[in-house]
């Protein structure tokens, strides 16, 4: 279930953070020494994202049959995240260029930043090529979580 702002304020996530899920580490999600392993950031901020266009009607305002394509993507670690440990992961969208959108992610635990990352998303069209942010969609992105053009 995705929290909205007032929910991520009183699970003391401070803004700008505008929407996130709360989880559980599960056991297949951890590595031989017993935290969360690389590659499970990747798919929990893929599942996020997914979850973050679904929640503010993204796929609804950006054209018939789009397809959204991350180009690039990064993550930073910056604490251990063990075994069965309460987190919540968030996102937010920072950055607008012509076809594609720059976010932002991070990981929290007990109120502290343990990873981040970032990934820019490109839109195209069925034959694969470019296709620019619509007018909706722009301002969903400004009015949600304060985007700028780049």
């Amino acid at each position: 279930m995705p929290l909205d702002a007032n929910a991520l304020r009183t699970a003391g996530i401070p803004a700008p953070w505008t929407f996130g899920m709360a989880d559980r580490v599960r056991f297949a999600e951890i590595d031989s020494l017993n935290h969360v392993n690389n590659v499970v950031y990747l798919r929990w901020y893929e599942t996020l994202r997914v979850n973050y266009m679904d929640h503010y009607g993204i796929y609804d305002v950006a054209g018939p049959d789009p397809k959204f394509v991350v180009k690039t993507v990064g993550l930073d670690y910056q604490a251990e995240v063990m075994r069965g440990a309460p987190y919540i992961n968030v996102a937010r969208t920072v950055a607008m260029r012509n076809t594609s959108f720059v976010m932002e992610y991070a990981t929290f635990v007990d109120g502290k930043i343990t990873t981040t990352g970032t990934a820019v998303v490109v839109i195209l069209n069925a034959d694969s090529s470019k296709r620019p942010l619509t007018g909706a969609l722009r301002q969903i992105l400004i009015e949600r979580d304060g985007a700028v053009q780049a």
